[in-house]
C-alpha cells in the first residue's frame, strides 16, 4: 500500500462533522412550504385531526425533510465557521491531490427511528464508513465515498440514519474528434496557425450521470433528438426518466420525439460559483415543452434581463465536447404578422 494509500484509508471511521443542530426547530411554516412544493397531499403534515384519526398525537414532518431541518444555509457552508470540526474539506482536498476532482451522488439510504413533530431539534454528526479501491467507471477512474450520518433529537436520541454514497473520480479526457473531409481544397493551403495564436483548450462541463435508466436520452441526444419517455401501459410522458411510471406503476416504456418548442416555466441567473466551462452569468430555466413534460436546461441568444417568464422558446444542440452533446434553448424568432 502506498503512502497516499494509507493516507485516504487512514479516513475510514473518522468523524467528518460533529453533531450540531440545526437553525430551527421543526416547524409548521417549512413543512408548509416543503408539502407544497413536493405537491404532497397526506394531511397528516398540516391537518391536526387528520393526523389524530391516524393514532398519532399530532401533526408530523415529512420523512424526507430529515435533512432540510440540519441544513446550515448559504452563508455558514461558503463561509465556515473557524474550529467548527468539519472534516469535509480536508478530505476533498486529500481527494482532489489524488486527481478526483469530480463528484457524482449515487445513492442515499435512510432509516427511520420515528417521526419528527413540531418542537423537535435535529442535529446530525457524520463518520466516514467506506473509501473504495480505485475503480474503472464510464465517467473516470475513481473511488466511492461511504458516509454515516446520524440525526439525533433535543434528548440525544436516534431519530434517523443516512448511508450517503458519492463517486469522486478523474473526468475522463474527450476523445477527439475526426475531422470532417474538407469540401474545397483552399484549406491546405491555409496558413498554419502560430502556436501563439492558438487558445487554451476550454474546460469540461461538469459530467451528467448517466445509469440505466437515463442513458437512452443521452443517447438520442448525441443523435440531435430531443425524446420523452413515455408510458406503453397508460402512455403518460414523464422527465426526467425512470424506471417506473409514476402514474399506473407500469415498467414498460417507449419514447416520442419533441418537436423542440416550449416556453420558459422557471428561470434562474447563477453568478456563483464560477465555472471554467460557463462564461458568466449565465441561464438556467425549465423550459415546459409543448408536449407537457419539463426539462432543466441552459438559455442561450438572450441576455439575463431579457428572460420573462412564458417566453416561447426553440431547441438548439449544443455541441459540448466530443463526447456530450446537450439539449439548450434559445427565443424563439416572432411571428411574421400575415
Amino acid at each position: 500500500m502506498n503512502e497516499y494509500e494509507e493516507r485516504l484509508r487512514s479516513w475510514v471511521g473518522r468523524e467528518l462533522s460533529v453533531p450540531k443542530p440545526g437553525q430551527d426547530p421543526v416547524n409548521v411554516p417549512m413543512i408548509r412550504h416543503w408539502v407544497e412544493a413536493m405537491a404532497d397531499p397526506n394531511p397528516v403534515y398540516l391537518d391536526e385531526e387528520a393526523a389524530r384519526a391516524t393514532g398519532r398525537d399530532g401533526i408530523v414532518a415529512p420523512a424526507s425533510m430529515m435533512q432540510a431541518w440540519t441544513m446550515r444555509g448559504y452563508a455558514a457552508t461558503v463561509n465556515p465557521r473557524p474550529g467548527a470540526g468539519d472534516g469535509m474539506a480536508e478530505l476533498i482536498a486529500l481527494l482532489d491531490e489524488g486527481g478526483y476532482t469530480s463528484v457524482v451522488a449515487t445513492d442515499s439510504e435512510f432509516e427511520f427511528h420515528r417521526e419528527l413533530v413540531p418542537g423537535d431539534h435535529v442535529s446530525a454528526g457524520e463518520v466516514v464508513e467506506a473509501i473504495s479501491p480505485e475503480k474503472n467507471t464510464a465517467l473516470g477512474a475513481g473511488r466511492f465515498i461511504t458516509t454515516v450520518r446520524t440525526y439525533r433529537d433535543q434528548d440525544g436520541e436516534v431519530v434517523a440514519v443516512q448511508r450517503w454514497r458519492t463517486l469522486r473520480f478523474r473526468p475522463k479526457a474527450p476523445q477527439e474528434r475526426p475531422e470532417a473531409p474538407q469540401e474545397r481544397p483552399e484549406a491546405p493551403q491555409e496558413r498554419p496557425e502560430a502556436p501563439q495564436e492558438r487558445e487554451k483548450p476550454r474546460a469540461l462541463r461538469p459530467r451528467p450521470a448517466v445509469n440505466l435508466d437515463n442513458a437512452f436520452w443521452f443517447e438520442a441526444a448525441r443523435e440531435h433528438r430531443l425524446v420523452v419517455q413515455r408510458c406503453a401501459a397508460c402512455k403518460a410522458l414523464r422527465h426526467p426518466p425512470g424506471p417506473c411510471c409514476p402514474q399506473c406503476g407500469s415498467f414498460d416504456w417507449d419514447t416520442v420525439d419533441s418537436a423542440g418548442d416550449g416556453h420558459v416555466y422557471s428561470y434562474v441567473v447563477n453568478h456563483h460559483p464560477p465555472h471554467p466551462a460557463f462564461d458568466m452569468p449565465y441561464i438556467v430555466a425549465v423550459v415546459e415543452l409543448a408536449e407537457g413534460t419539463r426539462l432543466i436546461t441552459n438559455l442561450t441568444g438572450v441576455a439575463p434581463e431579457e428572460v420573462e417568464i412564458g417566453m416561447p422558446v426553440v431547441l438548439e444542440w449544443l455541441e459540448a465536447d466530443p463526447e456530450l452533446t446537450l439539449p439548450v434553448f434559445r427565443p424563439a424568432a416572432p411571428r411574421k404578422e400575415r
